[in-house]
């Protein structure tokens, strides 16, 4: 493979030729429903999995190469204050500053900051009367909007479920669906 380092080459970049763990290794952090997570390791990649009603927001700066992903289940934390207290990623006015804030914080420039939202689905069998999915993408979008973010790919809406890779070292990303799975640079 072009590119790919051999262990003789990772022996050699450090000192005392005893390689990092981290450089051996590839690490996954799976992001559940209602939670958050940022990285600038090269070697991480963010997961989420079953985007139903939920949205997923990828955030990626590809020359600080860090990224994150946010996983919100409802879209407004007025309907449980004591929840966005304890779980703010839960809700999407409360996880997207969240989300934004942690990033940033990993040296990511705003202007850089690349964008995808996933999910959104109507999965529920029979009339969803309460459209949580929409609703989570009306607010992700309007908060997007209101912030200056614009959103470089978007996979929303239907009624099938998305899984999200973000490689970090890389920006590539993997959208998985029960009827295809889609590829994103956005480290390019």
């Amino acid at each position: 493979m072009s590119g790919s380092a051999t262990i003789a080459d990772i022996f050699a970049r450090r000192p005392g030729g005893s390689p990092s763990p981290s450089a051996l290794f590839a690490q996954r952090v799976v992001v559940g429903v209602g939670d958050m997570a940022v990285a600038n390791q090269p070697n991480v990649t963010l997961s989420t999995y079953a985007l139903g009603s939920c949205v997923g927001i990828v955030v990626y700066d590809p020359v600080a190469k860090a990224a994150g992903l946010l996983h919100i289940m409802l879209p407004d934390s007025k309907i449980s204050p004591d929840k966005a207290i304890k779980q703010p990623a839960m809700f999407t006015d409360t996880g997207m500053p969240m989300l934004f804030r942690a990033v940033l914080g990993l040296k990511a420039d705003r202007s850089r900051l690349r964008v995808l939202v996933a999910g959104g689905a109507s999965v529920l069998c029979g009339s969803d009367s309460f459209k949580i999915g929409e609703r989570n993408i009306r607010t992700t979008s309007d908060w997007l909007a209101r912030n200056g973010f614009s959103v470089r790919h978007q996979a929303v809406g239907g009624t099938v479920n998305r899984t999200l890779h973000i490689e970090v070292g890389t920006g590539a990303l993997i959208l998985k669906a029960p009827d295809g799975n889609l590829s994103f640079a956005l480290g390019g």
